[in-house]
């Protein structure tokens, strides 16, 4: 058995998810392990040292708040306990916040299933394939409607866990950029693992470029997106997984079935303004599957996303078409359902929410 794990958006020029120049004289930097992965932080401007000192300083606070190995965090006092826990008011809003996503995702966005990937060995490191009797248990454990929230107040039940692993990152790199902000910073760009924070633009008035990594081939891009004081979250199949009898098992869990998910996207990506919705829709659309996602985005409009297939298509929502590049070479495009020669490239329709690419992993 083997466990395998590849990092989700790629680089930040020698490290995380940015193609841009070198840096100005003005640039700071930090990084940290924190939240189960590796950050890293660029800010420019004069107080851009102190307020990533701060942005530091304030992703450990919310470690310890939502860590779920933690006995003493918030989660861990939660989810050990067998009646009401008094939690930070940034605890209960966040499970308050999943706890709609959920409803918004007709579940395929779920906070309570750390019981059934802990048991799958993707929280220890014991990677095995349950029997189908242990997962049945387990997932009679499972479900939002199992949590509630009432001001500063959680109540699990019938041995309901919480895990905020889908949606904390997004939540801090929010939380980061509103620190930068209040310190006068216009310019930075935050990689916290698969998750991207930009503010503002970068130091030359040009958007960010962030790569989206080839689901199939991770040392190279398959795309990039260019943006602006947005999130980018990334989330994909082949980020996390091990193998048993030669099967891979992804971490992402369906709701559903208590088993890895097994979806025709390889690799979802959100681009927004709410980073912390970002990350937990990108997950949720691994779980949901092409078609599901499409019709979310339909009704979303505030929402962009790139979804990759694994019949190796990409699509691309109008809203973020024109900031979109393909960086595969090998490809043919197709918008809609009108096939384009190989190098050609043709603007979408704009009453149609989504662009097809099709290409060679």
């Amino acid at each position: 058995m083997m466990m395998k794990t590849k990092h989700a958006l790629a680089f930040l020029c020698a490290g995380a998810c940015l193609i841009m120049s070198a840096c100005t004289p003005e640039c700071s930097e930090s990084s940290l392990f924190a939240m189960d992965t590796y950050m890293t932080f660029k800010a420019y401007g004069e107080n851009s040292t102190e307020a990533l000192s701060q942005v530091t300083a304030e992703i450990q606070r919310l470690e310890k708040l939502f860590s779920v190995t933690d006995p003493n965090s918030d989660i861990g006092r939660i989810n050990s306990s067998l009646g009401p826990s008094d939690v930070s008011s940034e605890t209960a809003a966040l499970i308050a916040r999943s706890l709609e996503i959920n409803k918004e995702t007709n579940g395929a966005f779920d906070i309570t299933l750390y019981p059934v990937s802990k048991e799958w060995g993707f929280t220890t490191g014991s990677y095995h394939v349950p029997d189908s009797e242990t997962i049945n248990e387990l997932m009679k454990q499972t479900g939002s409607d199992k949590v509630t929230v009432s001001e500063n107040i959680v109540t699990v039940s019938d041995g309901a866990q919480a895990d905020l692993g889908g949606i904390a990152k997004g939540y801090a790199g929010q939380i980061a950029a509103e620190i930068l902000k209040e310190n006068g910073v216009t310019s930075a760009l935050l990689s916290l693992g698969g998750n991207i924070q930009a503010i503002g633009s970068k130091p030359d008035g040009t958007a960010w470029s962030v790569g989206i990594k080839d689901p199939e081939n991770t040392s190279q891009l398959a795309a990039a997106v260019s943006v602006c004081d947005k999130a980018v979250v990334t989330s994909g199949t082949y980020e996390r997984f091990f193998e048993e009898n030669g099967t891979a098992y992804c971490h992402i869990i369906d709701p559903k079935t208590g088993c890895p998910v097994q979806s025709d996207l390889l690799s979802a990506t959100v681009i927004g303004y709410d980073g912390t919705l970002c990350d937990a829709l990108s997950t949720a659309f691994i779980v949901m599957g092409q078609q599901k996602a499409e019709e979310y985005l339909n009704i979303h409009t505030d929402i962009d996303a790139v979804l990759i297939t694994t019949d190796h298509r990409i699509f691309v929502t109008n809203g973020i078409f024109g900031d979109f590049s393909l960086i595969e070479n090998s490809y043919s495009i197709i918008p809609h359902s009108t096939l384009i020669k190989k190098g050609e490239r043709s603007e979408p329709d704009r009453n149609f929410p989504f662009s097809i690419f099709n290409f060679q992993f």
